[in-house]
């Protein structure tokens, strides 16, 4: 009776870390959504980048303080050092470079070319430690790029110029987030996650305001309410939300299943932009997106089999 309850509390756990994971990815896809929209009322992309991190930042602050009474070691100088570089780089200018690339890209398409960087940090894991990429693993990387280019070239029939552009600024965004994550490994096991990501995102906030106090008046504030609430509603909904419920995600099943349950990111934008920003959906999308899925799991399920 008592194993019979166990294994039934087991299972319960094991769903609400399904579902926690489901929400997770939902809400990290829902930003490229809320971008879009928001410049659908000709807000720039510092600026907006500039109200995310901000409405965001007083949650990290909090988290700071917090993670600072659980350690009484302060950082040391080179663990400060790395935060800073790390946070520039992987929560900074990759964020930059995203809201530049979506004015030019449809949402489905940037959120296939971000879901690209288990392949990019295979291939940056290989560089540094000078090991060679498995056959399966090239394989499915080529696969991943073969469907990045089906959905390219079914957003050249139904974007206007620009798409060369936007795609290569969310390929440095996502190539700037892959060097964050091989960076802040041994980072995070020495000075902990919650307090890492908290000063990362802290670091990372403090750029994208100083970005906007040099390069534009304070009047740029004067926005329309919605492009407000949109990035109240990006600071809520597609970033703190879903960084806290990937953390009990990840307790409940483990990395692995959350990083598998995750693939389903790419299709809910998708559906998203079909359904809000009424982004055309065809055969050649559907396929790319497949091709960009099945590529991106067999890597990450070869690599956490440990092969190279």
């Amino acid at each position: 009776m008592a194993n019979a309850t166990q294994i039934r509390l087991i299972n319960q756990d094991a769903l609400v870390g399904v579902f926690f994971a489901l929400l997770a990815a939902v809400g990290f896809s829902a930003k490229a959504i809320l971008v879009k929209l928001a410049y659908l009322d000709r807000v720039d992309a510092v600026t907006l980048l500039a109200l995310r991190m901000a409405f965001s930042v007083p949650f990290f602050i909090g988290v700071a303080l917090w993670a600072r009474r659980q350690h009484a070691e302060p950082l040391g100088r080179r663990d400060s050092i790395l935060v800073l570089i790390l946070g520039l780089i992987g929560y900074y200018l990759s964020s930059f470079l995203d809201f530049l690339g979506l004015q030019y890209i449809s949402a489905g398409l940037e959120r296939l070319i971000l879901f690209l960087y288990p392949t990019m940090t295979v291939i940056l894991s290989a560089l540094l430690t000078r090991r060679a990429i498995g056959r399966t693993v090239m394989a499915a990387m080529a696969v991943c790029y073969a469907g990045i280019a089906l959905v390219f070239f079914h957003d050249v029939g139904t974007m206007q110029g620009g798409l060369v552009v936007g795609a290569s600024l969310v390929f440095a965004s996502t190539l700037s987030y892959s060097v964050y994550l091989v960076g802040a490994g041994h980072a995070i096991a020495r000075i902990g996650t919650a307090r890492f990501t908290a000063y990362a995102m802290i670091v990372a906030t403090a750029a994208s305001v100083l970005q906007f106090a040099f390069t534009h008046p304070l009047h740029a504030l004067e926005v329309p309410a919605r492009v407000y609430e949109l990035a109240l509603a990006m600071a809520i909904f597609s970033t703190l939300l879903p960084v806290f419920l990937l953390s009990h995600a990840i307790r409940r099943i483990g990395s692995g299943s959350t990083s598998l349950i995750g693939s389903i990111g790419p299709v809910s934008t998708i559906f998203m932009a079909y359904v809000f920003l009424q982004e055309r959906v065809s055969v050649l999308q559907v396929a790319g997106s497949a091709l960009v899925l099945a590529g991106v799991i067999i890597v990450g399920l070869h690599s956490r089999r440990g092969g190279a």
